[in-house]
């Protein structure tokens, strides 16, 4: 098949427009309109459906699109191996995390990082979602569990623990929680069980919710459980890592825990020369490696 006429294809139908892929290519709508005819009759299919309010794929047309897909991603994948071969680490990477650890323990992190290479590009990707990295849906993932996709390289970073927290400020106002049975008086801020999150969280929570409590705030991911806990709304289910940043915040039941969650940084087999994600996994795990020391000096003070 000619590659020209597969690249306008795709064009067209990840844009399910003949003009929109044209604006795309630099192409008029009337050469893009040939270029698509000349590969249906070089295939003898129909790969597209036309409709007044655009262009919808057949399924001869779909089976086409996932190749012309999977052949884009392995040529940008080519491609970043080639501009890897620079000495220099610059370009873009695309980081995926959960949404709690991206923006409470990744994110504070980055200025470092670009000071160290500051032509880098970080695409911080923050969902629950599982992206598929071997199709470069990210090029690093950091996730509470072992990834299950093969082809991965992956490195256990730490573990992590679900933990209760307070202000003083709270605290004071509302009394002392010296059991569980106390919380009659108190507010349980936490992630509704439903959302997603770490097995071992979810449980926590159930358990605490077992109890009766009158009063809670469940939010779906942990950044908005701190912002309620920080001003003095309740008790929160928080992961333990915040202590470093949130000196303010106060253990609660201390014999209250969720199980270890690992956390495991990932990324693709093919991507194991690339520089900027070299440099990226050496600075996270020089980072890990601070956070820990700084956990161990908390702890004996």
């Amino acid at each position: 098949m000619d590659w020209d006429k597969l690249r306008i294809f795709h064009a067209v139908a990840d844009a399910g427009s003949l003009t929109h892929a044209g604006d795309s290519l630099h192409l008029s709508q009337s050469a893009v309109s040939r270029q698509i005819r000349a590969l249906e009759e070089q295939l003898n299919t129909t790969l597209f459906h036309r409709h007044a309010r655009g262009l919808i794929l057949t399924e001869q047309g779909e089976l086409l699109f996932d190749a012309t897909r999977a052949m884009n991603k392995r040529l940008e994948a080519a491609s970043a191996r080639i501009r890897d071969s620079e000495e220099e680490v610059f370009g873009e990477i695309k980081v995926t995390t959960p949404i709690g650890f991206g923006t409470l323990w990744l994110a504070p992190r980055l200025p470092k990082l670009y000071e160290r290479y500051p032509d880098l590009k970080i695409d911080l990707i923050l969902e629950e979602r599982v992206l598929d990295l071997p199709m470069r849906e990210a090029d690093v993932a950091i996730r509470m569990k072992e990834p299950s996709q093969a082809d991965l390289v992956r490195k256990r970073l730490m573990n992590v623990r679900m933990r209760l927290y307070a202000t003083q400020a709270y605290l004071d106002k509302a009394g002392a929680l010296d059991k569980v049975e106390d919380f009659e008086r108190h507010r349980l801020i936490c992630q509704n069980p439903t959302s997603a999150q770490v097995s071992a969280g979810a449980a926590m929570v159930q358990e605490l919710m077992a109890h009766n409590i009158p009063s809670t705030l469940t939010v779906n991911n942990y950044f908005g459980v701190l912002q309620a806990v920080l001003n003095n709304l309740g008790v929160g289910v928080l992961p333990n890592y915040l202590n470093e940043h949130f000196p303010g915040l106060m253990r609660v039941l201390p014999d209250v825990e969720s199980g270890e969650v690992p956390v495991f940084l990932a990324y693709p087999e093919e991507l194991r020369q690339s520089k900027r994600v070299a440099a990226f996994r050496d600075f996270v795990q020089e980072e890990v490696q601070a956070h820990r020391r700084k956990l161990r000096e908390q702890a004996a003070n």
